[in-house]
């Protein structure tokens, strides 16, 4: 398989979600703005997907993924298939046990989660009640993360991709014709992440059967197999879902701030997940399973070549994307998400923290690539030492900078927290020789700024005044947005092929 096309169709289908995510987001800041409804639901929302990230996403999917392939690799399909079954038993009792007590826990929770609500006793309450209803989504999202695992592994990235714009529509459909049912209306919304959840793992089970892997659920706790998973998930909490955690610490801290502060930092966090998924996620997704086949074929050099094709992959698009990000935050807020209870100051609220996240957005994806170097070879301990270090180092930098920039100062500090992350994983990988460059790097990032720069000077000019994007109609803000992009795309891969850039450059075999 061409490793370049699998990152195409991935990221294609990734952009499907995020686009019906982006509408999701539109949908309910028109509906609910910022205020004490959607701080309580953000706030309830983020638990659980932060645990998602921790079970599955994250953790799980890098432990579990790697020792997968070496099964598939050297044990043959009946070994497969009982790590498969002994795996999802443990994996399903144990979110079993989580769900429960984060529903009976939700009070306790909210106020570790965020301390700052307990002034407003109705945003407290409410909280409460929206976690009840939106924990066991982890349930049923983890199980998810189990079969995207496998189909993975298999090469089978379309299903996997996919299914994340299940949650959308079922926001979507919630938000717009069953809130009125409920009181108060935001509750719709939790009971939309609780059905998304159920509608991806059904979505899934069908590809999993074709493939003769649908798990069986037996559980066996004397498998090796399933104690490695074990063993190397552990650790992995920390290396993989390092940014989770830094985003749940800033919702205590913003939780102290003005009220708004923690929709602020959601809708900003929504733009950044755009190009983080589109990019970081996708090579992630499609890199682990080769690394891992090439770790166990014993092939160094075709290892770090493979490494190194994921970062100049990374610096080509996600640069321009940061830059992009930056220049037009107020177009991009303004034609999502300035309708209705959205105000203008919501807008430029919002700005301030993409335009402080878009810092370290190329170390956020870079940490995408970076991370899986190690997990691969089932090297746990390095990147979690990293991320310890770099948690430690974002919450120095939240104390910094949240008093002088408030909510702008968080989002800065989970940028600069993950550049030191990639930066430290880099050098890592350097010291143990796992990666070595290959040759032309100086001139490959030299031809990269001038595209860059080409493109910030179209977009800058372009993109005009704030007050312009606030003033506009919904489709002027709309068509001339569409305008706006397609002219800095435009200019950067022209500017590209100019220098020398062509597509089969980049092809590459996957193991």
């Amino acid at each position: 398989m061409n490793l370049l096309k699998a990152l195409a169709t991935v990221s294609s289908m990734t952009l499907v979600s995020r686009i019906l995510g982006f509408v999701r987001d539109t949908v309910i800041a028109r509906a609910f703005g910022a205020g004490v409804a959607t701080d309580a639901f953000f706030v309830a929302f983020k638990i659980p997907n932060l645990l998602r990230r921790l079970f599955a996403e994250g953790a799980f999917a890098q432990a579990f993924v790697p020792i997968l392939a070496e099964y598939k690799n050297r044990r043959g399909d009946a070994d497969t298939r009982i790590l498969v079954d002994h795996v999802s038993a443990l994996l399903a009792l144990a979110l079993f046990v989580v769900t429960v007590l984060g529903v009976l826990a939700a009070p306790f929770i909210v106020q570790l989660s965020a301390p700052g609500f307990a002034a407003d006793t109705q945003k407290f309450e409410l909280t409460t009640v929206l976690l009840r209803i939106t924990f066991p989504y982890i349930f049923f999202i983890s199980l998810v993360s189990l079969a995207g695992g496998i189909l993975n592994t298999y090469s089978k990235f379309t299903v996997p991709a996919l299914t994340p714009a299940l949650l959308n529509i079922s926001f979507i459909v919630f938000a717009l014709w069953l809130a009125p049912y409920f009181d108060p209306p935001v509750k719709a919304l939790a009971w939309g992440v609780l059905c998304g959840g159920i509608l991806q793992l059904a979505f899934q089970i069908p590809h999993l059967w074709r493939l003769g892997l649908l798990p069986r659920f037996k559980l066996d706790f004397g498998d090796e197999g399933v104690w490695r998973v074990v063993r190397q998930m552990g650790p992995a909490v920390f290396g993989v879902s390092i940014s989770q955690i830094s985003l749940l610490i800033n919702i205590i801290f913003a939780s102290f701030l003005v009220t708004g502060s923690v929709s602020w930092l959601y809708y900003a966090d929504r733009l950044m997940e755009f190009p983080t998924g589109l990019l970081g996620v996708a090579l992630g997704t499609i890199l682990l399973p080769s690394l891992a086949k090439h770790y166990a074929d014993q092939s160094p050099d075709a290892y770090s070549r493979l490494l190194d094709w994921g970062l100049r992959l990374t610096l080509m698009l996600a640069l321009p994307a940061a830059v992009a990000l930056a220049i037009l935050a107020v177009p991009l807020i303004a034609t999502l998400f300035h309708y209705g209870e959205f105000s203008g100051n919501d807008v430029l609220m919002t700005r301030n923290a993409l335009v402080a996240y878009s810092v370290g957005l190329l170390g956020l994806i870079f940490v995408k690539v970076l991370a899986p170097g190690f997990y691969a070879r089932q090297n746990i301990r390095t990147p979690v030492k990293i991320a310890l270090v770099s948690l430690a180092a974002t919450q120095a930098m939240n104390f910094i900078f949240m008093i002088p920039l408030q909510h702008a100062g968080l989002a800065l500090a989970i940028g600069l927290g993950a550049c030191l992350n990639a930066g430290l994983l880099y050098r890592q990988l350097r010291l143990h020789g796992i990666y070595t460059p290959q040759p032309g790097w100086m001139t490959f990032t030299f031809k990269i700024s001038i595209a860059i720069a080409a493109m910030g000077i179209c977009l800058w000019f372009a993109a005009g005044s704030a007050d312009d994007w606030l003033a506009a109609k919904a489709m002027t803000r709309v068509l001339r947005l569409t305008g706006v992009v397609a002219l800095g795309g435009a200019a950067y891969f022209a500017t590209l092929w100019l220098l020398g850039f062509r597509l089969r450059d980049f092809r590459l075999r996957a193991a």
